[in-house]
């Protein structure tokens, strides 16, 4: 037998040996999932709290039990962060396996009985930072990284939000964003197209996507779709993504505003 057949077959035989198949499909999970939230005080309390019952629902939604299941492997990991300003993430949930229906209602539980953070300022950068460190600690083999970042205003703290997206990005993780748009600027943080910010300045990688929400109503839905296509790993549809106006937007918008203030 050649050389090269025999060297070959051995390496195949270490491989066996070394990882077995069964110890693989133990720590594999079709995506570790960062779901990073805002709990800034531009969000009004019952804001955050339509946003917390959204992420519960989700996860007691029988669609998310079976977009797990559907799944290569059948199972993902999923944590539950606060964020705000650019020292401010609080992890609410830990890591958890989901693989199927107790699984995920125990995760909605856990956010359930966790009261809800209001602090200052709004950190996507600081956000994005975190939840990478997150995604070097799952103790899992995931097939895809994701973060999902949801929030009602402009990066006003911390770094550039395009440099922490972008290193994220470098490192084979998705982002996608929620951009809560419920009330017309009328101040300081507020943005008009906070969708075309989300999209041009926060989300990146192989399927990024956004799901804007602009009414109360459809707040649950919008976070259940969002969630589902997550973990499916759909392509992302051309309404869920595009607007009909794209005026310019700058990506540093938030964050000169904020040292316009403290210079103030």
């Amino acid at each position: 037998m050649d050389r090269r057949l025999l060297g070959a077959l051995a390496a195949v035989m270490v491989g066996l040996w070394l990882y077995p198949s069964g110890a693989r499909a133990e720590t594999e999970v079709d995506v570790a999932l960062v779901l990073a939230v805002d709990v800034s005080r531009s969000m009004d309390p019952d804001e955050q709290d339509l946003q917390r019952q959204g992420f519960m629902e989700a996860f007691r939604s029988p669609q998310v039990h079976e977009a797990i299941r559907n799944g290569m492997v059948g199972r993902i990991i999923v944590t539950y962060v606060e964020w705000s300003g650019v020292e401010y993430q609080n992890v609410i949930v830990p890591w958890t396996i989901i693989e199927g229906p107790e699984g995920a209602l125990k995760f909605a539980d856990g956010l359930s009985s966790n009261p809800i953070g209001r602090v200052r300022r709004t950190s996507i950068s600081g956000a994005i930072d975190f939840g990478v460190k997150l995604l070097e600690q799952t103790g899992v083999e995931p097939i895809r990284k994701v973060i999902d970042i949801s929030g009602d205003g402009p990066n006003s703290s911390g770094r550039g939000v395009v440099a922490a997206r972008d290193e994220a990005v470098a490192k084979g993780i998705t982002i996608n964003g929620l951009p809560i748009m419920l009330k017309r600027p009328s101040g300081f943080g507020d943005m008009e197209h906070l969708d075309l910010y989300y999209k041009n300045c926060v989300i990146g990688g192989e399927g990024s996507f956004i799901v804007p929400v602009r009414d109360r109503q459809q707040f649950a839905d919008a976070i259940r779709t969002k969630i589902i296509r997550e973990i499916a790993a759909l392509p992302a549809k051309p309404m869920i993504q595009t607007v009909q106006a794209e005026p310019s937007v700058s990506c540093a918008e938030g964050e000169q505003r904020m040292y316009r203030w403290d210079r103030n």
